[in-house]
């Protein structure tokens, strides 16, 4: 049976001691979506919409400006700083993040894509995750005046690599 490596004997949360392993190259992906109108993920894209005939300001017109490049940003400055926000995460000195999105026009969402690398002695699963979250949510503020029935869901670790546990993909849709 697996056991929860941030509890001691006695059940109480810990720091893991990672001192005795070895620093691999790590890397995570992570993803998650931000559900919204059409109208909204137009706005958030850059598109012109017409609305009974008047022409809507693009997109970078939000009202609180360009959410994309807010939203890349803090997902960004979340990942550097997961260990202050998640409480028995190790702060790692990360050599890459890079926060993507795309546009699902189908569902309507914007999707969020992470990913984080570091060379070091835990993983950063954790920082991924982060970084799509707090991504999503700067997402979700820059577009609030618009719409404020968006939904942030499905964030996800898709795939990690590195350590004493090698590759682990995860399912690419699990719904």
């Amino acid at each position: 049976m697996t056991v929860l490596t941030h509890l001691d004997a006695q059940g109480r949360a810990h720091m893991v001691d990672v001192g005795a392993k070895a620093e691999t190259e790590r890397e995570a992906i992570a993803a998650g979506r931000v559900r919204m109108r059409p109208e909204t993920l137009a706005l958030v894209r850059g598109t012109l919409l017409k609305d009974a005939g008047a022409i809507l300001k693009d997109a970078g017109a939000l009202p609180k400006g360009d959410a994309l490049s807010a939203a890349r940003i803090a997902g960004i400055m979340a990942a550097k700083r997961t260990a202050e926000l998640i409480p028995l995460c190790h702060p790692l000195l990360l050599t890459y993040v890079a926060v993507d999105f795309a546009f699902d026009e189908a569902t309507p969402a914007v999707e969020i894509t992470a990913v984080v690398r570091c060379r070091g002695q835990t993983g950063v699963e954790m920082e991924a995750l982060t970084a799509v979250s707090v991504a999503a949510l700067t997402i979700y503020d820059m577009a609030k005046a618009v719409e404020r029935g968006m939904v942030i869901e499905n964030i996800r670790l898709l795939e990690k690599r590195g350590g004493k546990s090698g590759e682990w993909r995860g399912e690419t849709d699990p719904g």
